[in-house]
């Protein structure tokens, strides 16, 4: 038998490790800003087009590269970090592998400038595919200018399972996020096809949380609460929000000696510090920072780096849990009482002058409450006229008498009388075009058909109802809209900024209208007709959070969602009394539906007790 394994050749196989460190474009963006970050950059700037499918360029004044280093550094596990295998265990730079530039050339077109400070020319280098295209020394400034053009050009299956844009850079937000969030000391820069996302200056800490996630105008002293825990291996410091504050679409993040990780069995910690502080469905905010030695760690037990062991996790998820529940205690995190003081009484302070005596009372000692006779006067009855008072009555009811010579108050019963009588015939006028109908437990449509008794849940009758005409307007934009007298000003984050972008004309076919206030700010001034003004903005970040989470961008998928959201929100819900001609237009449009059977998450709408069944169960 013939040998059949064989060496792979060298492009195939930096492709195949390209897959394990660059999955999409926000990968690209984590690599290079690390890389600058380790450079010792003091202002660094990232440039996305397209989502990162067209270009991703990262610009520093870091320290820069020689020559040399600048064309070693394509090459596969080249390093200036790591010796030997002992400092696997010491690691203080975010990068360590010497993956990163080599896996993005190997499927990408790749430019870069370099120049370090002492010398007068720098670098440039052009290379596509790991292949090296051109080579020669340029006028620079100091730092280092990557450009990474047609991501997975080489790559035609990948490139095609890539995301919408709007979802690609949704991701690289996330993860720039991460990386300007532990570094305040750096400014940084985020532009989008020639608009700047975000400009975050040199800050403290909470001030680059404020910058990163628009919380100025939220009062953003009142909003984060600083933790800080000191032992011997480790500290705890960072903020967490109050629980008012708390969303659906909660702000969390773990960082490890500057890094991001996700930890479950932190997260955990703390929730359990914020147990019944919250509504259910509701998550804390916060942004906590970890500070440990490196031996203590390993980060690179995933290609991706952000899932850190720690050697003792069972000490370290009791000290955040005591720390979190302690702050929260320490800044009085429980319902207080606001006294209203507008009608307080007036409280005379103590004059230290004035004599304070004892009260007294005053009584009578010779009272006698059996005694026949005594000096208090007998309680009398009031002498009643009685003719009197029959003429009165008389004279009041002769003015109360109308010009027809009836009383008005013999009246009032008649016209009742005539008015129940006109409804009674109403409803037997009706009961001749459809069957009894009844409402059960306000829950229910009670109705007989031929083969027995007709059960509708109210509810889920009118989900599958609204449900079709939302998915008909987003498919026909035909949506109606009602314009608000006073619009509602609402707030989102950059992250769900690009979502409510990416869905805006959805939005704008099922008839709202929103506009532009400021960059993280929208004024809602148009709402579909059936939507209650109340329930507006909190439907709308709901749709926006769930579209979010999403990871389907198909059209008619989007569309399923919205539809389903919005129907489920403005269903007719159980407790709701309805009137025989709302019970009887329910069932009409009901059997009017594409499917009026199940509703579009496939719950049962109605049942029908078989006119068998009911013998049975009478014997």
């Amino acid at each position: 038998m013939s040998d059949i394994i064989n060496l792979l050749p060298d492009s195939v196989a930096n492709q195949i490790a390209a897959g394990e460190v660059i999955q999409r474009p926000a990968s690209v963006v984590k690599e290079l800003v690390e890389n600058a970050v380790d450079a010792g950059a003091t202002d660094i700037k990232v440039v996305i087009k397209d989502g990162g499918n067209t270009l991703i360029q990262v610009i520093d004044n870091g320290k820069g590269m020689s020559e040399t280093d600048a064309r070693m550094s394509f090459e596969r596990h080249a390093t200036s970090k790591i010796k030997n295998a002992n400092d696997l265990f010491a690691l203080h730079t975010k990068g360590f592998r010497g993956e990163a530039l080599a896996s993005i050339a190997a499927v990408a077109q790749v430019e870069m400038r370099t120049k370090l400070a002492d010398e007068d020319l720098g670098t440039f280098i052009e290379i596509a595919g790991t292949r090296v295209f051109r080579q020669e020394s340029i006028q620079h400034e100091t730092g280092t200018n990557i450009s990474v053009k047609n991501l997975f050009f080489n790559v035609p299956a990948r490139r095609r399972f890539l995301k919408a844009q709007s979802t690609e850079m949704m991701h690289i937000r996330n993860e720039f996020y991460r990386i300007v969030l532990v570094h305040p000391a750096i400014s940084f820069s985020l532009i989008d096809n020639t608009t700047t996302l975000l400009q975050l200056p040199e800050t403290t800490l909470k001030g680059r949380i404020e910058h990163v996630f628009g919380l100025a105008r939220k009062k953003m002293e009142q909003q984060l609460l600083p933790i800080h825990i000191e032992t011997d291996f480790m500290s705890i410091s960072g903020f967490v929000a109050r629980p008012e504050y708390a969303q659906k679409n909660a702000n969390q993040y773990f960082f490890v000696n500057d890094r991001y990780m996700r930890h479950p069995y932190f997260h955990k910690a703390v929730l359990n510090a914020y147990d019944k502080l919250l509504k259910q469905g509701d998550n804390p905010n916060y942004f906590i920072y970890f500070s440990i030695h490196p031996d203590l760690i390993d980060v690179n037990i995933h290609p991706s780096k952000t899932e850190i062991k720690f050697e003792n996790e069972q000490p370290i998820w009791s000290m955040l849990h005591a720390t979190v529940k302690e702050v929260l205690g320490k800044f009085q995190i429980a319902p207080s009482i606001d006294f209203n003081t507008e009608d307080k009484l007036e409280i005379p302070t103590l004059d230290a002058s004035v004599t304070i005596r004892p009260p007294q009372t005053n009584f009578d000692p010779e009272y006698n409450p059996f005694k026949t006779t005594s000096s208090y006067p007998k309680n009398k009855k009031p002498a009643f006229d009685w003719e009197q008072l029959y003429e009165d009555f008389s004279k009041n009811k002769i003015k109360d008498t109308d010009e027809s010579g009836f009383d008005s108050i013999e009246i009032e019963p008649k016209i009742e009388e005539e008015q129940e009588s006109e409804q009674m015939k109403l409803a037997v006028d009706e009961s001749n075009d459809i069957d009894e109908l009844f409402q059960l437990k306000k829950k229910y449509i009670c109705t007989n058909v031929k083969s027995g008794l007709l059960l509708i849940d109210q509810f889920r009758s009118h989900f599958r109802i609204l449900y079709e005409r939302y998915f008909y307007q987003l498919q026909h934009k035909k949506g109606i809209s009602q314009t608000l007298l006073f619009p509602e000003i609402f707030e989102l984050t950059p992250n769900l900024h690009s979502v409510l972008t990416s869905i805006s004309d959805d939005l704008h076919d099922v008839g709202f209208r929103i506009e532009s206030v400021d960059k993280n700010e929208f004024s809602l001034v148009g709402i579909p007709s059936e939507i209650d003004v109340s329930n507006a903005v909190p439907l709308l970040n709901d749709l926006i959070f769930q579209i979010n989470e999403m990871e389907s961008t198909v059209k008619e998928i989007v569309h399923e969602k919205i539809a389903t959201l919005m129907a489920k929100q403005t269903a007719i819900h159980h407790g709701q009394t309805l009137t025989r001609q709302e019970m009887k237009n329910l069932i009409d449009e009901l059997f009017s539906c594409k499917n009026h059977s199940y509703t579009p998450d496939g719950k049962l709408i109605m049942i029908v007790v078989e006119n068998n069944e009911l013998e049975r169960r009478f014997g």
